[in-house]
């Protein structure tokens, strides 16, 4: 695990990405630390070098800004990647910060709006699944019965469409 981060990063952070990280996410890596903790210890550094949240976020807006079918939606910080182009992400301007998964294997032309997926109605019982080991990702999660799965994003449409 790494050293948290200051005001200044914070700051420096937002400023990149153009709007405020959610207040719970700003916790975690202010009095956590800087990435490396969390479901198999993968959250992403706030800041580069390498992959970082605004580092991928500005990556992945820049290839949605201007298309015809944008694949991010503005406000969503990916926080860390499952690998095979999947990602968690926070979203930043909702109240509650809700977790989502971006999924690209649905995906088949047009609209991506059918490979976001919400994993939780908020951060915080986002990361209380990963501390209790519910979480879809865990090892045994397919043999549990109480096994909540993302079920697709009803906003995704609308905020893809509108660069929100």
């Amino acid at each position: 695990m790494t050293s948290s981060v200051g005001d200044a990063q914070i700051a420096e952070a937002e400023g990149q990405l153009g709007f405020a990280l959610h207040p719970l996410l700003v916790r975690l890596y202010r009095e956590v630390a800087d990435g490396g903790f969390g479901p198999d210890h993968r959250l992403l550094p706030l800041l580069g070098p390498g992959s970082s949240i605004a580092g991928e976020y500005l990556a992945r807006r820049e290839a949605s800004v201007g298309v015809e079918h944008p694949k991010w939606p503005e406000g969503v910080v990916p926080i860390l990647t499952w690998g095979c182009a999947m990602y968690a992400g926070v979203d930043c301007l909702g109240e509650d910060g809700q977790v989502l998964l971006f999924e690209p294997n649905p995906y088949s032309g047009g609209s991506w709006d059918e490979c976001w997926f919400l994993d939780s109605a908020g951060l915080a019982a986002w990361l209380e699944n990963w501390r209790a080991g519910t979480g879809w990702y865990e090892e045994d999660a397919f043999d549990r019965d109480d096994l909540v799965e993302p079920q697709p994003w009803d906003q995704a449409a609308s905020r893809l469409s509108s660069g929100a």
